[in-house]
């Protein structure tokens, strides 16, 4: 058993639904390897996609290599499946001392929230969302993801309103309660009694890499199309003339991708298409990569800095033009994405691509 695995203060446990929610908690628990205590156990409530499963056995496989257990839980296997998930977890739950969850806005994991009666919670880094939910915790408004945000309230979220509630009070800090942000993502505003620590990526980097540095450019794909926020038809455009630009080769697909639009990117831009075993920030530390990775605004603007540190890449930002946007996306969507890219550290800023 690795050293780290005693290694992470009083019993946690912690909730993982994506790869890179299981990423954050090993870089987390890295930070934590001289606190004493009595160990991690790693809860993965996985989701149906394929290539989100790949990524996560990967992920979990890497855990377990540092130590750490892991307890895989089919939680969306069925009508019955969040019940018995529920139902199993419920006697860990009580007794952890500290939990860790990846995705505040998750209503598994708000409903989980309602069992726990941990004095510690942490929150480590889902991606852009972070920056949006430490926001919405520090204004006291409810829990709604930033490309959903300013639309009204549908059935279910009404129905689910009271759970979401009591997750947010435990998301809150108390004097029987505290509440921790591990995150490498900036925060404009910090919620009153949260701590902040920054995620310096110090585990990615000491376990992988320094990476072979190819000529090239690489292009790091988003789910913006299939979250309803950009339309279909500029996304392609877009990428098909930053690759002309810049001369990129590769795609990395996103896992949220769709398989019919990978099939038309490849057809029309000529990119070869990547679908990574492992989240980004991993797969560029192993190398080889691009000297340039190209990307719109995503959290990989804000990781794969961290994650190269010492190395000669450059990561290149796109904006997203306001023409690109769906009729159904959030009236929020353009002012949080330019916030993304704009408060990115050590990027070069492109300028939006034409799109027509």
């Amino acid at each position: 058993m690795s050293h780290r695995a005693g290694n992470t203060g009083p019993h946690t446990l912690a909730f993982v639904e994506s790869p890179v929610q299981l990423l954050n908690v090993l870089e987390w628990a890295h930070a934590r390897e001289h606190a004493v205590g009595a160990g991690l156990t790693l809860v993965v409530l996985s989701p149906n996609d394929p290539m989100t499963r790949g990524q996560l056995r990967r992920m979990a496989e890497l855990a377990r290599d540092d130590g750490h257990q892991v307890r895989w839980e089919e939680a969306r296997g069925g009508a019955a499946a969040p019940f018995q998930t529920i139902g199993g977890l419920a006697g860990l739950l009580r007794r952890a001392d500290r939990v860790v969850l990846g995705d505040p806005f998750s209503r598994y994991v708000q409903l989980l929230l309602t069992i726990t009666k941990a004095r510690d919670i942490v929150v480590v880094d889902d991606g852009t969302a972070t920056m949006e939910f430490v926001a919405q915790l520090a204004r006291g408004e409810r829990l709604v993801r930033w490309h959903r945000k300013g639309g009204r309230p549908g059935p279910r979220d009404l129905v689910f309103a009271p759970v979401s509630s009591a997750a947010r009070k435990r998301l809150t800090p108390s004097e029987r309660r505290t509440v921790e942000i591990f995150s490498s993502m900036p925060m404009e505003e910090t919620p009153d009694g949260v701590t902040v620590t920054a995620n310096t990526f110090a585990w990615t980097r000491d376990r992988f890499g320094p990476p072979r540095i190819t000529k090239g450019a690489d292009m790091v794909g988003t789910s913006l199309v299939e979250t309803g926020v950009v339309d279909g038809d500029r996304y392609l455009e877009a990428v098909r003339s930053l690759a002309k630009t810049h001369g990129a080769t590769r795609y990395f697909a996103h896992r949220r991708e769709s398989a019919e639009k990978l099939h038309r990117l490849a057809v029309e831009t000529g990119l070869e298409i990547v679908r990574p075993d492992l989240p980004l920030e991993l797969i560029a530390r192993r190398g080889p990569i691009g000297r340039t990775i190209l990307s719109f605004p995503s959290t990989v603007v804000h990781t794969l800095p961290l994650a190269l540190t010492g190395t000669d890449v450059r990561v290149a930002v796109c904006d997203i033009d306001p023409a690109w946007l769906t009729e159904n996306a959030s009236p929020r969507a353009q002012g949080f994405l330019s916030g993304v890219t704009g408060t990115a550290r050590d990027v070069h800023r492109l300028s939006a691509v034409s799109a027509v």
